[in-house]
């Protein structure tokens, strides 16, 4: 069991709100991921949960259990860090089973559970060497088997990839993902990349400014964003976000076109524009215009073959595009 019940959680440091009423059910096996920029509360929200930080207001609620003043050593979660956190004097087999040990666990259950978890995590043949006889990507599966031994109702990751490069990510990513099938554990994992969150979570709650913007699926975020933050924030390439008044439309405040929702013409369409750049990557290719309303990206699949100065001609998917708000909210109908 893991359920998660947060309930108007507010957190300040001095006359800073950082969390400004935070209400949020997670339930038992979900993977749900924190997204948002940098500053918006995702990981001050995380450490709230964890016990790392006090709450200023609100309830938090494991299983149904309020653990606001419960220490985080028996609130029953396990917490991977971005930066491993691992005794380098120790071996990894010590690493992983360290915390059961200082819990007066018996030998032969730490020596099982660390079995276990090397297992899942292919560790067997690093048990006996030292972080520092580690690449990167191994350090992260030894931080991640140390929270799997302790069996915790809930587990929580701060931004567990960021120190890793792109192949490395790819393969953890893929790990983690195998690891939450297999443990049917409730995860929840912050982030900055949206693309950790769109690839690993049941659930996203998109965060700005110390509140909560929306929450989703990943494709019910991508296809049904409710705020303008959310249709710029999720998607890559940035969905593009045009002013209504320079599209001769007077009931919306922005209009908004994925790149990939644009066809392109050399000889006629919608909005006329100029290239001023080609971004070749196989099996994309994303062209940058700049027309008289501003810039605009599309996205075409598969290669395609124009170059800076062309004049081309933009098309977007009318059934595809969105229209706000002054208010930022999207405008139903």
């Amino acid at each position: 069991m893991g359920s998660l019940k947060i309930e108007n959680i507010r957190k300040s440091f001095g006359h800073v709100d950082v969390l400004k009423g935070i209400d949020l059910e997670v339930e038992d096996g979900e993977f749900v991921i924190f997204v948002g920029p940098s500053g918006c509360g995702k990981s001050t929200l995380l450490r709230v949960i964890a016990g790392l930080e006090d709450a200023t207001s609100g309830e938090i609620l494991i299983d149904g259990k309020k653990v606001n003043n419960t220490p985080p050593a028996k609130r029953g979660i396990a917490m991977v860090f971005q930066t491993y956190a691992l005794y380098p004097h120790l071996s990894v087999r010590d690493n992983m089973g360290l915390g059961l040990k200082q819990a007066g666990k018996p030998a032969e259950e730490i020596k099982e559970r660390t079995r276990i978890a090397s297992a899942m995590l292919s560790l067997d043949d690093y048990l006996e060497r030292r972080p520092s006889e580690l690449s990167g990507g191994q350090r992260q599966r030894v931080a991640i088997g140390r929270a799997i031994v302790r069996e915790p109702q809930l587990f929580l990751f701060d931004e567990p990839l960021s120190n890793l490069d792109a192949a490395l990510r790819v393969n953890t990513r893929l790990e983690i993902a195998r690891l939450h099938r297999q443990l049917k554990a409730t995860m929840i994992y912050v982030t900055h990349d949206q693309v950790e969150a769109m690839t690993l979570a049941d659930k996203i709650v998109v965060m700005n400014k110390g509140q909560i913007e929306q929450v989703g699926s990943p494709m019910e975020l991508y296809n049904s964003p409710q705020t303008l933050f959310v249709a710029g924030f999720i998607g890559s390439p940035q969905m593009n976000l045009i002013e209504g008044a320079k599209l001769g439309d007077a009931t919306a405040k922005n209009v908004g076109i994925r790149p990939e929702h644009i066809q392109i013409s050399k000889t006629s369409g919608t909005w006329k524009g100029s290239v001023i750049h080609v971004e070749h990557l196989g099996a994309d290719t994303i062209i940058y215009l700049q027309t008289d309303f501003g810039p605009l990206t599309v996205r075409l699949f598969g290669e395609h073959q124009y170059n800076v100065d062309d004049v081309l001609y933009a098309t977007p998917d009318a059934g595809r595009t969105y229209r706000f708000d002054d208010k930022d909210m999207i405008i139903k109908g």
